[in-house]
């Protein structure tokens, strides 16, 4: 059956591509071909045959990465990222690379130098960012999982606005070997699925210490899917009042609400927790950000790899001039942003402070773990929006990720779950977040939601 899913997988990538622009490369020579053997040679490992998308800034072997930027040119890895090293042992099969903001850059995938990818439930409508395609492969039922990158909501968010579950799991679970750096003490390899289960069983492949990362944690990887046993009585759900106030969508507003209720019948005991230095998340994880990204894309200079301006005639024109031809406008404004916060003079009054505050906030969770096994929240603050609706105002982009940065930001795992429709019929996700390592936790209180209150709808367009 490997090559007829794949064949599935494939076909449906290319019909909706057109209309979607989820996929920057498709590989149906090598997909196939993987199959093939695969079929050949007999089933072995936990994902045999599994189609699955990868974000195009994670690498994969003799296919593109270009982060959905023009700068890195026709850049193919001669390497695969640790995490895909893991999917194809155990037998699952890479169907392309998705679209995405140019290097993880966004909340809308309208950043991306490839045009923006388009949310299946209406294609007028952003699919979140900056994993927006791999969420809206996965809505379309190309594909049953997909890989993106989570470095301040940019899988959960996409999930939410397309209708999926997303998961960034705790920082350091993941391996980052091969995943092109945007801000290296936030970055998360994450996994979009349409089942819990699914999310389940390849967090079990891909987790785990890897001797190419230092920032991998030496922690044992368990049975996730063992954890979905639905017995939810006794679970203690954190609920934080203030954070389901001002900014955010009354639809989502119910919508949440009603899930803390789905939890009280399923035998969660729901108690009030405080967040009091979450309203400081947004400045400061755009401060860390944009310093890290600063550092990270000083290495794209056109001498190495990728893109080089022409007509530049001595070195430091030829530096100036691929950086401004290669890099887009969202990237050109982080980066300034970050020499600026890092800057002398200014390092002891923005940087500085801002990784301060970054304790304040981890230390906010600590407390409430104390109380609580899991925190629940919107995950995005409103549906999915119009594009170009906030493309001129970036403040108002970048409040998106409101609910979501908190969690890149102390270093603990969050999970999105769909949760119903707004009244136009676009998608609305809660988010769990949990303390570290808790994923066995996040993935029993999702499954147990979605046995009770399943998520059956499909959007317009689909595969399916």
């Amino acid at each position: 059956m490997s090559r007829q899913t794949v064949e599935f997988s494939i076909s449906a990538a290319e019909k909706l591509n057109e209309t979607l622009n989820a996929f920057l490369q498709i590989d149906r020579e090598g997909a196939l071909q993987r199959a093939t053997e695969i079929e050949r040679s007999g089933p072995t490992g936990s994902l045999v045959g599994v189609p699955v998308a990868v974000k195009d800034n994670i690498c994969v072997k003799g296919m593109q990465a270009s982060c959905g930027s023009k700068i890195l040119g026709d850049y193919h890895p001669p390497y695969n990222a640790t995490v895909i090293e893991r999917l194809i042992k155990a037998g699952a099969i890479i169907i392309g690379k998705t679209n995405c903001d140019e290097f993880a850059m966004g909340s809308s995938n309208e950043n991306s130098a490839f045009g923006p990818v388009r949310n299946p439930w209406d294609t007028t409508r952003v699919s979140g960012g900056s994993s927006g395609g791999s969420a809206t492969a996965v809505a379309a039922g190309i594909v049953p999982v997909a890989l993106g990158s989570d470095t301040g909501g940019s899988v959960r968010q996409p999930a939410s606005l397309c209708g999926v579950i997303g998961l960034k799991p705790t920082y350091g679970r993941n391996s980052r070997y091969g995943l092109v750096a945007f801000a290296s003490s936030l970055d998360q390899i994450g996994i979009f699925a349409r089942k819990v289960e699914d999310v389940a069983r390849v967090l079990g492949v891909i987790a785990g210490h890897d001797k190419y990362d230092a920032t991998t944690a030496d922690v044992p990887v368990p049975d996730y899917t063992a954890s979905l046993t639905g017995d939810l009585k006794g679970t203690r759900l954190g609920f934080p009042r203030t954070l389901f106030g001002k900014g955010l969508d009354d639809e989502v507003k119910r919508s949440v609400e009603s899930v803390v209720d789905v939890y009280r019948d399923l035998g969660a005991e729901i108690v009030d927790v405080e967040l009091p230095t979450a309203g400081y998340a947004i400045a400061v994880y755009y401060i860390i950000a944009t310093a890290e990204a600063s550092s990270n894309l000083a290495r794209f200079d056109g001498v190495r790899y990728g893109f080089r301006a022409e007509e530049a005639h001595e070195l430091r024109q030829m530096y100036r001039k691929t950086r401004e031809e290669g890099f887009g406008p969202e990237v050109k404004r982080r980066i300034m942003l970050g020499t600026y916060v890092l800057s002398a003079g200014y390092y002891d009054a923005y940087y500085r402070k801002a990784q301060q505050v970054r304790t304040l906030i981890k230390n906010d969770f600590l407390e409430a773990f104390k109380r609580c096994d899991a925190i629940i929240t919107p995950t995005s603050p409103t549906p999915a929006f119009a594009l170009g609706e906030k493309v001129d105002d970036p403040l108002a982009m970048y409040l998106n990720d409101i609910y979501t940065v908190t969690a890149n930001l102390a270093g603990v795992p969050g999970i999105s779950v769909p949760c119903g429709l707004s009244s136009e019929r676009l998608p609305i996700g809660f988010q769990l977040i949990g303390p570290y390592w808790s994923e066995p936790a996040l993935l029993k209180l999702s499954h147990g939601y979605e046995q009770a209150r399943p998520f059956l709808e499909r959007p317009p367009i689909s595969a399916s």
